[in-house]
């Protein structure tokens, strides 16, 4: 049998069997990953509602930045909040480096221009639908922009889990600011970087099994909700 055949076969059983060192992995980096869309969500959803309608100088310049920053290297977030955090920066006091706290600082930071940005132009296209219509009932634009929000719930949820697929599976910022503890901070990516320079490639597979299986329900998702949200407009019709 093949080294690759053996390493599949031997990972597939980690994965079967609960191995409880691959589903700790796993529970955490779904921990962190959570938390940090969670936190992104309530300030990016809102942000990017406030920017599709306010006027203010500089704007265009926020936007172009805000856009500039959905390419934002994850190792660059990480190195920031790295900086931010250490003992001798000016959030070190928090003493949380190389904790999972730091590891949901640094995530929300890199999907919260995600969140921000396809949330603002979410409410630009809706509200050229449909603005005219709550303008004339009275709504001011900020309220305007979040009610379409709730009503376009579905491409919202589609925006949340392109943050999500985003979040669970970098690994720059979080192993820079979590440092790859054993038990402690490692997720499934910096575990599959680490196990894979050890040559302990069963694990580094079945980790990489699991990833992709979220990954493939994240898709899975999306497809639903711009089913859905299909549905809903021709509903609407």
């Amino acid at each position: 049998m093949s080294a690759f055949a053996e390493s599949f076969r031997t990972a597939a059983a980690l994965v079967l069997d609960a191995d409880p060192v691959l589903w700790r992995t796993v529970r955490l980096s779904l921990a962190v990953s959570f938390s940090a869309c969670a936190i992104a969500a309530g300030i990016g959803l809102a942000a990017g509602a406030w920017l599709a309608v306010a006027q203010f100088p500089g704007r265009r310049a926020l936007l172009a930045l805000l856009n500039t920053l959905l390419a934002l290297p994850s190792v660059v977030v990480g190195l920031v909040v790295y900086l931010l955090l250490s003992r001798s920066g000016p959030l070190g006091d928090w003493g949380i480096l190389f904790t999972p706290g730091a590891m949901v600082i640094a995530q929300t930071i890199l999907v919260l221009p995600v969140i921000a940005a396809l949330a603002r132009q979410l409410v630009n296209d809706s509200l050229r639908d449909g603005g005219e219509q709550l303008r004339s009932m009275g709504a001011r634009p900020f309220t305007a922009a979040l009610l379409m929000l709730l009503h376009e719930r579905w491409a919202v949820a589609t925006v949340l889990l392109t943050a999500f697929g985003r979040a669970v599976s970098e690994v720059g910022a979080v192993m820079i600011v979590g440092g790859n503890i054993d038990g402690v901070t490692r997720v499934i990516t910096t575990t599959i970087a680490l196990e894979t320079s050890k040559g302990d490639l069963p694990l580094a597979l079945g980790l990489g099994i699991v990833l992709l299986a979220l990954v493939g329900l994240v898709n899975a998702g999306i497809a639903v909700a711009q089913r859905a949200q299909g549905s809903g407009l021709a509903g609407a019709r």
